[in-house]
């Protein structure tokens, strides 16, 4: 599962990122020729982009190159059910990235359209937000 490696501070402040403004980086097709964008503001978790990513190289049957263009770097806290109150924060949960709308979430290559197509679409039901196909324009 995708998590950080090494962070300066194991536990952050409470997360509200990612909840105004469109996407100003990370907004356009940069490795592959097809990809999927995001719709609308949200926070992807770690479990989400994996599951999207085996979805995708399933169906992509060990053909093509993908690239994941978001990582999960913010750790969300969760204290255990039926704790009291006090005694300091919750344990690290999960690690989730923030997604506005227009960010990239994965790109692909070396496959035909058609293919593209139907593997980005089954991924992007894996995630929590709405996606849109795009296709890398040929000049």
């Amino acid at each position: 599962m995708l998590a950080p490696q090494k962070t300066k501070y194991r536990k952050m402040h409470r997360f509200r990122g990612a909840r105004h403004g469109v996407a100003t980086r990370c907004f356009t097709i940069a490795f592959g020729s097809y990809g999927i964008k995001s719709l609308e503001h949200g926070q992807l978790s770690a479990c989400e982009i994996e599951a999207a990513r085996k979805t995708i190289a399933h169906a992509l049957k060990r053909g093509g190159k993908i690239w994941i263009r978001i990582f999960p770097h913010i750790a969300i806290t969760k204290k255990a059910n039926e704790v009291p109150m006090g005694s300091g924060k919750g344990s690290v949960e999960l690690y989730v990235s923030a997604v506005k709308p227009g960010t990239m979430l994965f790109e692909m290559d070396g496959v035909d359209e058609k293919i593209a197509r139907e593997s980005l679409r089954l991924a992007g039901s894996k995630l929590s937000v709405k996606t849109r196909f795009i296709k890398k324009l040929r000049l």
